[in-house]
């Protein structure tokens, strides 16, 4: 679903979406931004590009951080739930990942997780993306936008 969709969707739900970004620096909210209408649905987002602020902003569990580093699904989860809960929003969105070009902590360029908590959601998609940075920074958002749009119906 693209994010004109996406407004549309959740405009029509009566519902709201958050994010808490990584390697996507805010792109998720900009690019919702864009939409004409956004300002009913966007609560607003987190940017926690340093690893330390996964914690102090968004609640990632800073042993979880310390022991798996900040690329790992469960990360991602918990940024989907501190955007939700710290914006007030229906749905969350947590995204973190290696745009590259070199691995972090031992993981890939690609790697990409995708969290999503809502009403009984609470779910994780990894991808292996390639390309350059831009690449995979903006497929990270589109996968973002489709599984959100998965659970929107």
């Amino acid at each position: 679903m693209d994010e004109k969709a996406l407004v549309k969707a959740l405009a029509a739900r009566g519902e709201t979406v958050a994010a808490a970004e990584s390697l996507t620096a805010g792109l998720v909210c900009a690019t919702l931004a864009r939409v004409p209408g956004a300002s009913a649905v966007l609560r607003g987002g987190l940017v926690v590009y340093a690893t330390e602020l996964k914690t102090a902003l968004a609640g990632v569990d800073a042993e979880l951080l310390a022991e798996h580093g900040a690329v790992h699904p469960e990360v991602a989860a918990q940024l989907a739930e501190g955007a939700r809960d710290r914006c007030g929003a229906t749905w969350g969105l947590g995204l973190t990942g290696v745009a590259g070009p070199s691995a972090q902590d031992g993981v890939a360029p690609g790697t990409v997780h995708v969290g999503l908590v809502g009403p009984g959601t609470r779910t994780v998609r990894t991808l292996a993306l390639s390309g350059d940075r831009d690449l995979i920074r903006t497929e990270s958002v589109r996968a973002a936008f489709a599984l959100l749009g998965e659970h929107l119906g």
